[in-house]
């Protein structure tokens, strides 16, 4: 089992550069570096290949919507040049209040745009000349929109450090996460319950696998949380520091109705929490809506408590199908907790 690592997207990304070359000296594998609307992933994964010797670099996630195949291949192909072979290009279709509120494009057929920009990704790394003749239109006619229609297909220019890169894709709901186990190199969960797991996405991952291409191996999974181990209560204590990131994510991280995060805790049993957890957020309630988190739910899916207890959860995630425990060290040594948990999952 690997140990990852997911960076903030709301924190200094040159503070957060720093932590990153410290917690790979202490076994880190891959950080993860989200986007959402605030700073650009590519960036800061470009500042981090620099300061950084083996970690691998991935993005988790860039949407599918604001960049264009090229433009991801362009992306992926760059990273994996500076970083000398250690890039990971997670990808995702993200939320429509995002897609359409902060990058004003439409937030449409999540599932055949994914899959159309994997297959490109991969032929344009291999330099393969690019055509295609769906969602994305490749060379673009003047009959599909093109105003001169002198477009012409191309390969990439230059010539990539690696002929494939891996993909990795973040999904929740059935159908979404049936293609990932389909196509991607990887599987991005989040909030992630190891015992329930199964319950929820059993089917849509053995659809996914039965359909795999051998040349892809096994599906890799990452899924984690925090950690902090201690005997005390005031080490359980910390869990309450999770609680309002799972309710923003149940309550508020989508509109009513169109909430993947409300679906997964529906889909874990939590019906009724998830609906007044969603009330009461969008109502402005936040400190009532982080109360209504099940314990039960930050106790599995992160990994809080004695060092005996927290083997278990890492035994509980690996059990499950996690190949990459993703790790967020809540102590004032993060290294020394990486350090910790890097022995057990060896």
């Amino acid at each position: 089992m690997k140990l990852s690592y997911s960076l903030m997207y709301d924190g200094d990304p040159r503070a957060a550069a720093d932590q990153v070359a410290g917690l790979e000296r202490a076994g880190i594998d891959v950080v993860w570096v989200a986007e959402a609307y605030g700073f650009d992933s590519p960036t800061l994964m470009g500042y981090l290949a620099a300061r950084t010797e083996r970690v691998e670099i991935g993005s988790a996630i860039l949407n599918i919507y604001s960049r264009t195949p090229g433009a991801l291949l362009q992306t992926a192909a760059g990273l994996d040049n500076v970083s000398g072979g250690r890039a990971i290009l997670g990808l995702g279709a993200s939320g429509p209040q995002v897609i359409e509120g902060w990058h004003g494009v439409p937030y449409s057929k999540p599932l055949a745009r994914t899959a159309e920009i994997v297959d490109l990704v991969r032929r344009g790394l291999r330099r393969e000349v690019l055509t295609n003749d769906g969602l994305v239109k490749l060379p673009l006619t003047k009959a599909d929109g093109a105003v001169t229609g002198l477009g012409k297909p191309l390969k990439m220019l230059t010539r990539p450090e690696r002929d494939t890169v891996p993909i990795w894709i973040a999904a929740l709901g059935p159908k979404s996460v049936e293609q990932a186990a389909s196509i991607a190199d990887g599987w991005i969960p989040h909030l992630y319950h190891p015992e329930k797991a199964h319950v929820v996405w059993g089917e849509a991952l053995a659809a996914g696998a039965a359909q795999r291409s051998p040349d892809l191996g096994p599906l890799q999974v990452t899924a984690g949380g925090m950690v902090a181990i201690g005997e005390g209560p005031e080490t359980k204590e910390l869990l309450e520091f999770a609680r309002p990131v799972f309710a923003l994510y149940v309550g508020g991280m989508g509109a009513r109705g169109k909430n993947f995060y409300n679906d997964v805790a529906r889909a874990y049993g939590y019906e009724k929490e998830a609906e007044e957890i969603q009330d009461l957020y969008l109502a402005g309630k936040k400190k009532e809506a982080e109360a209504l988190v099940p314990t039960e739910w930050l106790e599995a899916s992160n990994l809080v408590g004695p060092a005996s207890y927290v083997k278990e959860r890492i035994e509980a995630f690996r059990e499950s199908g996690v190949t990459h425990l993703t790790v967020m060290p809540a102590s004032d040594d993060p290294a020394r907790t990486v350090a910790q948990v890097k022995e057990w999952v060896a």
